[in-house]
């Protein structure tokens, strides 16, 4: 039998009208990194919230490490880490202390907090710094240092929620390292992100969740392979956009969608470059002329697009236990 440590079952939370998480259902292995991929307003952020112990949800279950989250909290808190989208750090206070004192908070006492706290700054590559007030920190360092605090009581499941928002590109690598050097040494992480780089990067197994729901799960691999033998994308202007996409629909077995970010118009490729050409007989007959078009292998981006109608979000971390108010999806069969 796979060896689960993170159980969850029809799990239901609302906040006022909206469902923010409706019916989620997963499982996760122990020892590996489950990426839970949405845009803002998905319900990454209410979902973490309750494995957390943070929030309770409406009706449904989870367990983690074995312990029921929601019948044994205090318990629970012993087997977690928890590293937000924002570093909750105290500026006034040195990286070492800060470490320190979240050991305490563990219940460690003074000396193993301070052992752990010296073992977990090594760990992350801060010794340096470790003895500067954290309000000299760059944010980089910053978000290090938080999931050094997070690491102090030795958790065997990490929450990672969206931790290389808003920081730069080399912070990002040394962080997605650190991950890494987390699931080498036997903790399993849940990550959420936007960034689609990061979970193919990292994750074993991945979730797609929209408007509350996980709507696809498997492997990277799988979840491009679902999309296809390739992608073929239209560059148009606006004047033509609406025209293309419903061209582009009416030749595939799924809705083209438009991917804002990158000005094109996108159809999954059942046939491969028998669809490219297709679609380029089809804007001929039209006489509709596009900026280019071309056709690629899959990647998480479209599956992205393709699952949920959206590009990716630009990462600002927005809080999705409010209301979305996000335009509607065009969503395919995954």
């Amino acid at each position: 039998m796979t060896d689960h440590i993170v159980e969850v079952d029809d799990l239901v939370v609302t906040f006022g009208d909206v469902r923010a998480v409706d019916g989620v259902s997963l499982r996760i292995e122990r020892g590996s990194v489950y990426g839970l991929l949405g845009p803002n307003g998905a319900g990454k952020t209410t979902l973490i919230r309750v494995l957390a112990t943070l929030i309770r949800p409406a009706s449904g279950s989870a367990r983690v490490a074995g312990v029921d989250v929601l019948a044994e909290p205090t318990r629970a808190r012993a087997h977690i880490g928890l590293a937000g989208q924002f570093a909750a750090v105290d500026e006034y206070q040195t990286g070492r202390e800060n470490v320190r004192m979240v050991g305490r908070l563990y219940g460690l006492s003074r000396a193993e907090a301070s052992r752990r706290a010296d073992e977990v700054i090594e760990r992350i590559h801060l010794q340096d710094a470790a003895d500067r007030r954290v309000g000299t920190y760059s944010g980089g360092m910053r978000r290090r240092l938080d999931l050094a605090a997070s690491l102090v009581g030795r958790p065997q499941v990490m929450f990672l929620d969206e931790p290389t928002t808003g920081i730069d590109p080399r912070s990002r690598q040394d962080l997605w390292a650190l991950v890494q050097d987390l699931v080498d040494t036997g903790t399993t992480v849940l990550l959420t992100t936007q960034y689609l780089e990061e979970v193919d990067r990292l994750a074993d197994r991945i979730g797609v969740i929209d408007q509350g729901r996980v709507i696809s799960e498997g492997t990277p691999t799988e979840l491009k392979d679902r999309l296809g033998a390739g992608v073929v994308e239209v560059g148009v202007g606006d004047e033509d956009r609406e025209a293309v996409i419903e061209l582009m629909s009416s030749l595939g077995e799924e809705a083209a969608v438009w991917d804002e970010s990158r000005a094109r118009v996108c159809l999954t490729a059942r046939d491969g470059s028998r669809t490219l050409m297709e679609v380029a007989r089809a804007l001929d007959a039209k006489g509709i002329e596009p900026d280019d078009i071309a056709i690629h292998k899959p990647t998480l981006d479209d599956v992205f697009l393709a699952l949920t109608g959206d590009s990716p979000a630009d990462g600002s971390g927005a809080d999705d236990s409010k209301g979305r108010g996000r335009r509607g999806r065009r969503k395919v069969t995954a």
